[in-house]
């Protein structure tokens, strides 16, 4: 989420509540306060997603990404902080609730603006632009989890709003700290929120936003807190929603407070807000209410406040009454067994899946932003590319053992983001049976069973979904990787006709070619313009290509 001008109000007008902390330090102190057994060092909770931007400072982007470059600085970043004696933990965006999906999608159209002048600028320069018009290498949030955890560090994928588990998880624990950049965290009545835009990571300082310091500065309790976060808008609450209130609160905050507070407009509007919680509260009665009755609000806007003011209560914080959070219903639970649907919701919170979980669990998934030209009509959309193969996964998903033979199948509602597609509802798409040359195993086998002609039969399906059974033989004879890069390839000369020649060295070089070389070699290797030019258009897509890949290999060639 993020609260509107909140932290814009805390960096200009309420400097006492932004600390320099020195993060060695902290954790000393926690570690010589505790009078437990030192069992474990200070724990970090690491927001990944708001992390993104800052680890990726590789110089090339638009080419698809320097994954070896990349890994580096993430082994780098991690080393900081394990040789402070600090222990990471990171979380993960997992799912979309549909509550935020309006928000989602403006966030998407938005980007897709960005986009249009990134390309704008590479048919004009020939070159990819600068760090002002920046933009994350495709499937770059997929995949770094699965690298962090190559580092050993501990990663969790979220089954609901990140930013919750993240707080829940910190206050559960006793975490030192959350480190990430949205002021929901500091909302929560959790652990201290620390910005990873103002990190020094050689020096382990950082900036840290008090709770309780910006409550003494604008009047309120830090449980009032949520309900303020709602008033000036936040990705639950929309600011238009309650413009009218925010008017009326400030016309009586000019009215008793006529000077401008610090100049600023915008910290007018959360002084006058804070003003206007602050009264609400009148009656012990009124304080056990999520959205005091004094609030004259109508009866949908109220319900709407209710759950906004929900999304900040921890586990333990108000009467489970209040804000009953139900567990997430499969949306498939009569296609496959519930030992399928707690393997994969497991599999999926522990950063080990992709995909799967959303789509047995919610019946949705979605794919954000790539560098796709909308003016290019040459370039078929990735989206549609990768359709047939993800109607394949699902097959597997929800079709094994049924004989393909449903009557009324289930769909898959795909939020997919792609030149043409406006994103006003979801792409339904039917799964498709996967051909295998024997009796439909059921999803249960194919996960749970073990020996050589079950991993030989998952095998087999995952070279079935890429149209290339026949390179069964060279399982084993070749590394995986380079065997995941051919059925890629393979797959994309058969759904792409205007792929040419040259296109398919490009993918084959760098499956090869790139991987027999260092970080340091790979930042050494320049492009003419017109190569890179064909590289940037046609492969920029490569990370996203190897997702699919990646939920492929998960579903068919490892067990659970």
């Amino acid at each position: 989420m993020g609260v509107k001008g909140l932290q814009y109000f805390m960096d200009r007008c309420c400097p006492e509540a932004c600390v320099t902390v020195n993060l060695r330090e902290m954790a000393r102190q926690q570690q010589a306060s505790t009078t437990a057994p030192h069992t474990s060092n200070p724990t970090l909770v690491v927001d990944g997603m708001a992390c993104l931007r800052h680890w990726y400072s590789c110089k090339d982007w638009a080419c698809g990404g320097q994954w070896r470059e990349y890994l580096d600085i993430l082994k780098r970043w991690v080393e900081a902080f394990t040789s402070a004696g600090i222990r990471l933990v990171f979380f993960f965006d997992g799912v979309v609730e549909e509550q935020k999906r309006q928000e989602w999608v403006k966030r998407r159209r938005r980007v897709n603006g960005e986009i249009s002048k990134i390309f704008r600028h590479i048919k004009e320069l020939g070159d990819q632009p600068g760090r002002e018009l920046f933009c994350l290498p495709s499937g770059l949030a997929t995949f770094t989890p699965f690298a962090l955890r190559s580092l050993g560090q501990e990663v969790f994928c979220s089954v609901r709003e990140a930013d919750y588990e993240i707080a829940s998880y910190a206050r559960q624990h006793g975490s030192m700290g959350i480190l990430g950049e949205d002021s929901d965290f500091i909302i929560y009545d959790s652990a201290p929120y620390l910005s990873v835009a103002k990190l020094r990571i050689n020096s382990l300082t950082t900036v840290m936003y008090n709770r309780q310091r910006l409550c003494q500065t604008i009047g309120l309790a830090v449980t009032q807190l949520p309900l303020l976060a709602c008033l000036l808008g936040n990705d639950v609450v929309s600011e238009e929603k309650m413009r009218d209130v925010r008017n009326n609160a400030m016309a009586a905050y000019r009215k008793n407070s006529p000077a401008p507070y610090y100049g600023a407009p915008q910290g007018q509007v959360v002084l006058a807000v804070s003003q206007l919680v602050s009264s609400l509260w009148s009656t012990e009665d009124e304080e056990t209410e999520l959205v005091p009755q004094s609030l004259d609000l109508s009866a949908p806007r109220r319900e709407l406040l209710k759950k906004g003011v929900c999304l900040y209560t921890l586990p333990g914080q108000k009467r489970p009454e209040l804000c009953e959070i139900s567990s997430l219903p499969s949306a498939f639970e009569k296609y496959v067994s519930p030992e399928i649907l707690k393997a994969c919701r497991e599999k999926h919170a522990a950063a080990e899946g992709f995909m799967v979980y959303t789509v047995l669990c919610v019946g949705v998934t979605e794919c954000s932003n790539t560098l796709e030209d909308e003016e290019d009509t040459e370039l078929v959309p990735q989206a549609l590319v990768y359709k047939p193969c993800r109607q394949l996964i699902y097959g597997l998903l929800l079709l094994l053992g049924h004989d393909g033979r449903i009557v009324d199948p289930p769909a898959i509602r795909e939020w997919f983001v792609f030149p043409g597609n406006p994103l006003k509802e979801p792409d339904i798409v039917l799964p498709l049976p996967v051909s295998l040359p024997c009796d439909q195993p059921s999803l249960d086998l194919l996960w749970f069973s073990t020996g050589p002609d079950v991993s030989a039969l998952r095998l087999t399906a995952f070279l079935t979904i890429f149209g290339c059974p026949e390179f069964s033989e060279l399982y084993g004879v070749i590394e995986d990787a380079l065997l995941a890069a051919l059925c890629l390839v393979t797959y994309l000369v058969l759904q792409v006709q205007t792929l040419s020649l040259e296109d398919v060295d490009s993918y084959l070089s760098q499956a090869v070619c790139l991987r027999l070389k260092s970080s340091q070699e790979l930042q050494q290797i320049e492009f003419t313009d017109s190569y890179r030019f064909t590289y940037i258009t046609h492969h920029s897509r490569s990370c996203l290509s190897f997702r699919v890949v990646r939920c492929s290999w998960d579903l068919c060639t490892s067990e659970g």
